[in-house]
């Protein structure tokens, strides 16, 4: 039995696929909740859950506000809004003003999710073009919870990365496959 409740991915530019790929290995029974927020166009409302949705076995579901969060899902943060994870294990949903010209901010989710899971998060940052997600995931490891960054060398585009790295003591570094690996070990 893993340690860990939940998974929280970021991921912006060059991300799409190495998502895809992580989500379509997860088995249906995954004991953990999986949470991605990611950068995509607030214009577009439709076809990410879906073209997601073909390759994993685990349902994906973009989370009303206030929605339980539970183990088996894999919840992606809605276009154009902030994801919170709130005390009692919900999700808030915030239209506040756009966090490092992002909206959702990869940085708010993490620092939430920091808080209320601590030790028993898993955080990790994937390919990206800005610095969102370099100080919530310094967050998750000062919450004591496990940090993972996608190899810069991999990345599409490093920058997200490579500010993860500089900001806090990184646990890992790994290729897609690895954190893969990774994830499947904590069944």
């Amino acid at each position: 039995m893993s340690d860990y409740k939940a998974v929280i991915i970021g991921g912006s530019a060059g991300s799409f696929q190495v998502v895809t790929r992580i989500v379509s290995s997860l088995p249906a029974n995954y004991p953990l909740s999986v949470i991605l927020c990611l950068h995509r166009l607030k214009h577009i409302r439709s076809g990410f859950v879906e073209a997601l949705s073909i390759k994993a076995a685990m349902p994906i579901v973009e989370p009303m506000d206030k929605e339980p969060i539970k183990t088996g899902k894999i919840y992606l943060a809605p276009a154009n809004y902030h994801l919170y994870v709130e005390l009692g294990n919900k999700f808030a949903l915030s239209t506040e003003d756009a966090v490092n010209h992002s909206r959702p901010s990869i940085d708010l989710s993490f620092f939430s999710a920091a808080y209320n899971y601590k030790k028993k998060l898993v955080g990790i940052v994937l390919s990206g073009a800005n610095k969102d997600g370099a100080l919530g995931l310094k967050s998750v490891k000062e919450n004591g919870g496990l940090t993972i960054v996608q190899d810069p060398n991999e990345c599409q585009v490093p920058t997200m990365t490579l500010a993860c790295m500089n900001a806090t003591n990184v646990d890992h570094v790994y290729s897609t496959q690895r954190i893969i690996d990774f994830l499947l070990t904590l069944e």
